[in-house]
Parts: structure tokens; C-alpha cells; sequence
């Protein structure tokens, strides 16, 4: 499921960036760590490949296993993952009492496999850097690591661990004071640190005693808007996730005829040429971690009022079968208002309890699909998309969410929440709009798609905004700016 183009142009693009490339450090190393699944932390994953690329430093990147890296870092000659095991989960039958016996174990098992990699696994690094949260015991282990062998110490600030443990937890809990004094002890242990937003940067330096410089999120050059041809390929791989889920039955699964390979449910193929079809859905989608601090429960309301509130609209019969309306989309009669497709990307927790809420709903324009994809396939189907949704609303309020950078690199506006530095990167109508409520995301959805897709001006709009803001800056440049002379400056204080 891996498109040959996409390969072709990330090693392209990396290649010329390469080419400025110089050398900085004395070892030549440079380790990246991170205690989480490394196919699932982009800027990692892009902080290697600016190292290797632009400083022609030899990458060991520490993390767990799990989802796939971009192939652009697996198949990096100099770039070398190590992969640690996983703590295992908590079996579901262990006794309460034992619960926080276990809560202390893992950040102490997690510790000493951390010191084992980053001390003896891996060659001595001129650097170290490492993605908060989560700060224990990663902070600690990394500290220890860069003393015991002459290293600097970076840290990437994208959010606040302490922060994250209060929303299980509650914030006045002592776990998570613990937690605090820990995360800010060690962060100003560092040598220098990076952070995603002003307002993460203010907070650092104003609260913490800690001088951070801003790395905003940019999208590498692989996210991009996909061609016709490029559309086509991916739905033809896509369709059995698509039109043919097993069991379900709704405005997409109604809506093909046949399942030729000339055609998707978004696509014709004639010969060479390739077209979009004007009955299609509009696709739209989400990319989430399901975890709480992403309220899947808006979309899901949201929907709900767009499909009611289309049915008022057009004063459509309810006695009106839904396989008629069905059948007449299928032979190409259009209304003013689309069917709606939502793609739900991602991996986590709440996942099975939302998917089920999903298959009770009952709706009539409408129809969700859920699934995970590669690497290669995830930046084509935004490019493909005509809408993206977020719902990220960060347990700080002051991160912002990568998703909708990427979005906006491949030309895709965004409807996504509001809350208190959103819109350092969402700019409203221009690339995006936010909403507070799933009644709000309902108007949005209807003036954006109405007269879809010929006559949906508000959408073109956005999508310009969105690709504008795509194309005037790209990760390799950001980091290049900000970076780059941060990693510099550490190591001369740190060697000369």
C-alpha cells in the first residue's frame, strides 16, 4: 500500500536538503529518544531526519515499537532505531490494592531500560534529544545519560506531562504534584529546549525559569495535495475499508453499483484520464488519538444535526425509504447538500467505545469509517480530502495539534476546535474555522458544503487559505531557522 511517487519525491527532497548539509558536533551522533511509539511521533521522527539530512549526523533514535516509521527514516542509512520492549498493560483481573505498587514499578522498569539503551546500547551521542512528555522517568534517565557520557541534553517541549496525568487523575492529586516537581526540576537541568507554541514559550520562561526556543510544527514534504491519478490509486486500495465494511449499511455502501477498478466512490478512471464524480460524498477527516483530551462526542453530535437539519431543509418525506434516496444518488441525482463520509484515523483508548456509539447511530447522509493507515497512505488521503476536522483541545492549552499542520501542507482546511493559542495556527476564515460546540461544527459543516461540489465557494476559500499557508513554510526551513542554531550554540558551550 506504499505509492512509488510519494518515495520518490520524500527521497528527492531530503537529498537536496542533504546537499547543505554540515557537520556539527565532535562524536558525529546525535541520539533521539522518545517513551512512546515512534511510528506515532512525527516530529521526532522529523527531528532525525533534519539531523541526518542538514547536519549529516549519525541518528540512533531510541523508542518503542509499534506503528512503522515513514520509510523516509526506516530506510535512512544514517539513521538507526533501537527498539525497546514495551511495559506490558495491566491485566484487567489484578486486585485495586495492587494498582499503585504497579504505578511505581513501570517508571522505575522504564528507567533502567532507558539507561541500559542510552548508556550502553547506543555509541556516545554529542547530543541528546528527547520529546516531553512523558517527563518520568524520561527526563531523569536522559539527565543521567548525558552526565555520564559528556553529552549535551535537549529538550522538546510538546506539552506538559503533569498536565496530561491531571486529566486521569484530577490535578490536585499528589502523583501529579510529584509529577510537576520532577518535569520542572529536570527540564531546567537541560542544555537548551524547544517548544511547539509563544505561548508554551511565555509559560517556560515566565513559571518554569526555563528559555525555550519556538519550533512550530511544519509538514515535511511529503504532505502535499494528491493528484487525480494518485486519488484514484489510493481509493482503489481503500475501497474495502470504504464501501464494503462488513455489516454496514448506509449512504456509501448503497451508493456503488459494482466494484470495478475503474471506479471508487470518489473517482472514475476512462482510459488514461481520470475523473472526480459529481455525485460523490464529501470526505472528510479526522485524525485522532481517542484519548480524552480529544472529545470524539462533538463530531459524532455534530453529524447528527447536519443529517436532521439537510432533511428540514430540502422537507424531505420520513416516510421515504432510505434505499430510494439511496438508489437515486447512485443514478446521479444531486441535492444542494452532500452525503458526508468520516474518516477516522488513528489509534487508542476510547476507540471501541466510540465505534460503538458510531454503529447505533441511524442516519441518513452520513457514514463513518475508522481505520489505520501507513505512513505513505496517511498524507495521500489528506490530500485527497475536501475537509479536515480536529478536535484536539490540549490539557495545557498551550500545544497545538499537529494534524492540522499537515492538513494545511496538503491544501486542506480545517474546522477545529477553540481554545486559548489555536489560532497561532488556525487562522479564521482563511485556512480554517473553529467552534466551541457540536451545534457550531453542524453550521459549519452546512455552509461549507452547501452546493458541494461546484458551487461550494466558502470551502474554495478556506482551501486557497490552506494551501497558501501549505507552501510558505516547510519543516526542513523551520528547523534550518530555529533548530539547527540552537543545537549549535549547545554544543559549542558544552565542548569549546
Amino acid at each position: 500500500m506504499r505509492s512509488g511517487s510519494i518515495a520518490e519525491a520524500k527521497f528527492v527532497s531530503f537529498q537536496m536538503i542533504g546537499q547543505r548539509g554540515e557537520e556539527i558536533g565532535r562524536r558525529g551522533r546525535a541520539a533521539v529518544v522518545v517513551l512512546g511509539d515512534l511510528g506515532r511521533s512525527p516530529r521526532m521522527q522529523y527531528h532525525a531526519l533534519s539531523l541526518a539530512r542538514q547536519t549529516s549526523l549519525e541518528v540512533d533514535v531510541v523508542a518503542y515499537g509499534g506503528s512503522e516509521p515513514h520509510t523516509a527514516v526506516s530506510e535512512h542509512k544514517n539513521i538507526h532505531i533501537h527498539k525497546m520492549a514495551q511495559w506490558p498493560t495491566i491485566p484487567r483481573g489484578l486486585p485495586k490494592i495492587l494498582h499503585p505498587l504497579m504505578l511505581l514499578l513501570k517508571p522505575l522498569i522504564q528507567l533502567f531500560m532507558l539507561l541500559w539503551y542510552l548508556c550502553v546500547k547506543i555509541p556516545s551521542p554529542d547530543v541528546f534529544i528527547v520529546q516531553n512528555p512523558p517527563s518520568v522517568p524520561t527526563l531523569v534517565a536522559v539527565k543521567w545519560a548525558s552526565w555520564l557520557r559528556r553529552s549535551a541534553f535537549i529538550v522538546d517541549w510538546h506539552n506538559f506531562g503533569y498536565t496530561l496525568l491531571g486529566l486521569s487523575l484530577g490535578r490536585s492529586s499528589r502523583f501529579v504534584a510529584v509529577y510537576r516537581w520532577f518535569e520542572k526540576h529536570y527540564g531546567k537541568m537541560a542544555d537548551g529546549s524547544l517548544c511547539v507554541t509563544r505561548a508554551m514559550q511565555h509559560e517556560l520562561a515566565q513559571n518554569w525559569g526555563i528559555k525555550a526556543s519556538v519550533l512550530y510544527d511544519q509538514p515535511p514534504e511529503f504532505f502535499r495535495p494528491a493528484s487525480l491519478e494518485e486519488k484514484h490509486k489510493l481509493f482503489c486500495r481503500l475501497d474495502k475499508y470504504l464501501s464494503q465494511p462488513h455489516g454496514v449499511r448506509d449512504c456509501v455502501t448503497n451508493g456503488m453499483r459494482s466494484h470495478d477498478l475503474n471506479e471508487t466512490l470518489f473517482t472514475t478512471q476512462v482510459g488514461t484520464d481520470f475523473f472526480l464524480k459529481p455525485n460523490r460524498p464529501a470526505l472528510v477527516v479526522s485524525s485522532t488519538s481517542w484519548t480524552p483530551d480529544e472529545d470524539f462526542g462533538i463530531l459524532l453530535e455534530a453529524a447528527v444535526m447536519y443529517d436532521r437539519r439537510v432533511a428540514a431543509i430540502l422537507n424531505e418525506d420520513d416516510s421515504t425509504k432510505d434505499d430510494v434516496r439511496w438508489k437515486e444518488i447512485c443514478d446521479g441525482k444531486q441535492y444542494s447538500y452532500p452525503r458526508l463520509l468520516f474518516v477516522i484515523t488513528g489509534k487508542g483508548p476510547e476507540k471501541e467505545k466510540y465505534e460503538e456509539r458510531i454503529r447505533r447511530l441511524n442516519l441518513r447522509r452520513v457514514a463513518f469509517r475508522t481505520m489505520w493507515l501507513s505512513a505513505e497512505d496517511y498524507p495521500l488521503l489528506l490530500g485527497s480530502a475536501d475537509l479536515g476536522v480536529c478536535l484536539h483541545t490540549s490539557s495545557s492549552g498551550l500545544d497545538l495539534p499537529m494534524k492540522v499542520v499537515d492538513m494545511f501542507g496538503c491544501g486542506l482546511p480545517v474546522c477545529a476546535v477553540s481554545y486559548s493559542c489555536i489560532k497561532e495556527l488556525v487562522k479564521v476564515e482563511k485556512n480554517g474555522l473553529l467552534f466551541s460546540s457540536s451545534s457550531e461544527l453542524a453550521d459549519e459543516l452546512l455552509m461549507l458544503f452547501k452546493g458541494f461540489p461546484e458551487e461550494c465557494d466558502a470551502l474554495n476559500l478556506l482551501r486557497n487559505g490552506a494551501s497558501e499557508m501549505g507552501c510558505s513554510a516547510r519543516w526542513a526551513t523551520e528547523w534550518e531557522e530555529h533548530a539547527k542554531p540552537l543545537i549549535s550554540e549547545v554544543l559549542r558551550q558544552k565542548f569549546d
